[in-house]
């Protein structure tokens, strides 16, 4: 994992500070964090398959991208430059909502998040970078709540909580 950096925010998003990405996940310590949801035209989600290889979560199924911004860059910044670093995807990116997390995610790490949520569409395949991701699929909506209700130790936590945002809005 590399030496990068998170910004500890309060529970309104404001900035208290700053700290190795590690040390944050091993305190527990609120941080900024984005995820992205992309969707086809024909309303499948864009999942990854977390790389095996990564500090936390590995192999686990969770949406398109997600991941920190850095330090003075802004969060939808972040998020449309991460999107393209892991899954090879330039698309417009919209914001939909935020929420905060914490929850235990294995080797001792406590992912404790205000995680601002995007989403976008798209209807090419990505490339994936392999660092980031070992796999992705497009999958229906309604599919996609039988298997995480069938299956939920496939899938990241915080993918769990922000799917059921748009299950419930795609359900209206």
């Amino acid at each position: 994992m590399s030496k990068e950096n998170v910004i500890l925010v309060d529970e309104k998003d404001n900035q208290v500070g700053i700290m190795p990405k590690l040390e944050a996940h091993e305190k527990g310590l609120l941080h900024r964090a984005f995820s992205i949801f992309i969707f086809n035209n024909k309303y499948q989600l864009l999942l990854q398959k977390r790389a095996v290889s990564k500090y936390h979560s590995g192999g686990l199924w969770t949406n398109t991208c997600c991941s920190h911004p850095k330090e003075g860059e802004d969060t939808l910044s972040a998020a449309i430059r991460r999107l393209d670093e892991e899954m090879g995807i330039k698309t417009s990116l919209r914001k939909v909502y935020d929420f905060i997390y914490k929850a235990k995610v294995g080797n001792s790490l406590i992912e404790h998040e205000f995680d601002h949520v995007f989403y976008g569409i798209y209807d090419s395949d990505p490339v994936l970078n392999k660092e980031e991701a070992d796999d992705f699929k497009w999958i229906d909506m309604e599919t996609l709540k039988k298997d995480i209700d069938n299956n939920p130790d496939q899938y990241t936590v915080w993918f769990k909580i922000a799917f059921d945002y748009f299950y419930n809005y795609l359900k209206k």
